[in-house]
């Protein structure tokens, strides 16, 4: 890039100095871009994370979430660390513009890449710090999920537990049962064996379980 910006130009003062401002300012224009787009990407995340239920299982699955999380969260720690290098090249040519007599706006040029590359630093730390909560986030909504299950087989266990209890008493073999010279036996275990599933529902929809 920016040898193509330079061939088209031509500059007649074209040295050194000129094409290591040239330089610097296209890493900063580059890494500027690149945390746009990480930022356009984390905020595509949050949506889909903390969408609804019936939206965020159309979009996506928690894995490509989790993938997509991990290649941000890289590619911001990448970009951190090209600032850093950055900033630290940029020390040197600040500090020796007087002795080498670089015109003012060359010199004004390196004031504004230093505070370019200081905000850009800081808007990777916030996007670095937002990744690490959309990963907590994601971690918290699968346990969530997980939780969701559990406490489905759980109930279906308890609701159940009763009426297999009904069964196995009345499927003993035992000589003397009263209840199984009954007419009406079969259908009062049926009964009570519905009775004994509605019950232990009705007691977790009051207290709000299911």
């Amino acid at each position: 890039m920016v040898a193509a910006k330079l061939g088209r130009s031509c500059p007649a003062a074209a040295n050194g100095e000129l094409v290591l401002m040239e330089l610097l300012e296209a890493i900063i224009d580059r890494s500027a871009d690149i945390l746009r787009r990480i930022s356009a990407e984390v905020d595509g995340v949050s949506r889909t994370i903390f969408a609804a239920r019936q939206a965020f299982d159309s979009t996506a699955t928690y894995q490509d979430i989790l993938r997509s999380i991990g290649q941000q969260g890289d590619l911001t720690s990448k970009a951190r660390e090209c600032l850093v290098s950055i900033n630290r090249l940029r020390l040197y040519p600040a500090n020796e513009a007087d002795s080498m007599r670089w015109a003012k706006d060359q010199r004004a040029s390196l004031k504004g890449m230093q505070r370019d590359a200081q905000s850009l630093s800081d808007h990777a730390g916030f996007l670095a710090d937002k990744i690490t909560f959309l990963l907590d986030a994601l971690l918290g909504v699968v346990s969530l999920e997980q939780n969701k299950i559990i406490k489905i087989f759980s109930v279906a266990a308890v609701i159940f537990m009763p009426p297999t209890l009904v069964a196995s008493l009345y499927g003993m073999n035992f000589k003397h049962m009263p209840e199984l010279d009954w007419n009406f036996g079969y259908p009062l275990a049926i009964l009570l064996m519905i009775v004994a599933a509605i019950v232990p529902y009705d007691f977790f929809k009051l207290k709000h379980w299911l």
